[in-house]
């Protein structure tokens, strides 16, 4: 279990993210089509997981929108933003933006992928969404980076996110 703030307030998440050099654990997802998505999907890529509450909230769509900007520029990689937010939010919010470069993804069913990652959250005013990660993948889906931030209302470490593909 981890201790995450919002606004400053402690939550807990259920668990811990996935270490470095582990296995990632496999998921599936709903893509904005309403068809599912699997981390064999992306076998043989390079995968970030851009992991968020909801992309309704400014610093969550913030996120979407540099990864999207990154992900022009890589090579062999698929950049997964994950939230439980419904297929028809994320498809919308994406088509507005005008981003074309990051693949939304939905937990929205159960959950399943925010518990198996360890960061669904179980307490406070979040509870039930997931937490702010990332994780990126290579292409043998090994974690190669991870990172839970402390506090929901700041933005990830892009950068180093970057650096570790």
């Amino acid at each position: 279990m981890a201790t995450i703030t919002l606004g400053g307030t402690p939550a807990k998440t259920n668990g811990e993210l996935p270490r470095v050099g582990q296995k990632a654990p496999d998921f599936t997802l709903i893509k904005t089509d309403l068809t599912t998505a699997t981390l064999a999907n992306y076998k043989g890529r390079k995968v970030v997981l851009n992991i968020f509450p909801s992309v309704e909230t400014s610093v969550c769509a913030a996120s979407v929108r540099q990864f999207n900007e990154k992900a022009s520029k890589l090579a062999n990689t698929s950049v997964l933003c994950i939230s439980r937010d419904l297929p028809f939010t994320q498809a919308r919010f994406c088509a507005a933006e005008g981003l074309t470069n990051v693949e939304c993804l939905s937990d929205f069913k159960d959950g399943s992928f925010g518990k198996k990652y360890g960061i669904y959250i179980e307490s406070g005013n979040f509870s039930y969404l997931n937490a702010r990660a990332v994780v990126v993948l290579n292409e043998n889906g090994k974690v190669v980076y991870n990172e839970l931030v402390p506090e929901i209302g700041k933005e990830p470490n892009y950068e180093a996110a970057i650096h570790n593909l």
